[in-house]
């Protein structure tokens, strides 16, 4: 499976604008600044894209582990905060509330700890990882 999405700039870093438009077209043409990358501008940036990215697989993984192991989820709310500095991404923190009937809290910090290693994205990404997990 191939996924692909493309990137558009035109000018300079700090006075340019560009659009980043995915395959499946939920992100058509949607805006990215020097502002909304580095300040509180309208648009998009990398780091909320790989963000979202990171919340959406781990969550994903989440639920698979857990039918795997025979739970059921009620709900799982996953956010990812990642963090840019000194020119590089360097983190991602992973905050997970979960509502589980019928799991202990040993064993749902056992699979959610596998699922943070064992998602795609926590597996491509070259960044610390930290994980706080709920159980409700």
């Amino acid at each position: 499976m191939k996924r692909t999405a493309t990137a558009i700039w035109n000018g300079t870093i700090k006075e340019g604008k560009g659009n980043i438009t995915t395959s499946s077209k939920v992100l058509d043409e949607v805006p990215y600044s020097y502002t909304s990358r580095f300040k509180d501008g309208p648009g998009t940036n990398p780091e909320e894209l790989i963000a979202s990215a990171h919340a959406g697989c781990f969550t994903m993984k989440v639920s698979g582990d857990l039918a795997e192991a025979g739970f059921t989820p009620t709900k799982l709310e996953t956010t990812s905060e990642v963090t840019l500095e000194d020119g590089k991404i360097s983190k991602s923190e992973l905050t997970l509330t979960a509502t589980i009937e019928g799991i202990s809290e040993e064993k749902f910090q056992e699979l959610v700890e596998n699922s943070k290693e064992t998602c795609p994205v926590s597996q491509a990404l070259n960044m610390d990882i930290t994980l706080k997990a709920t159980l409700n």
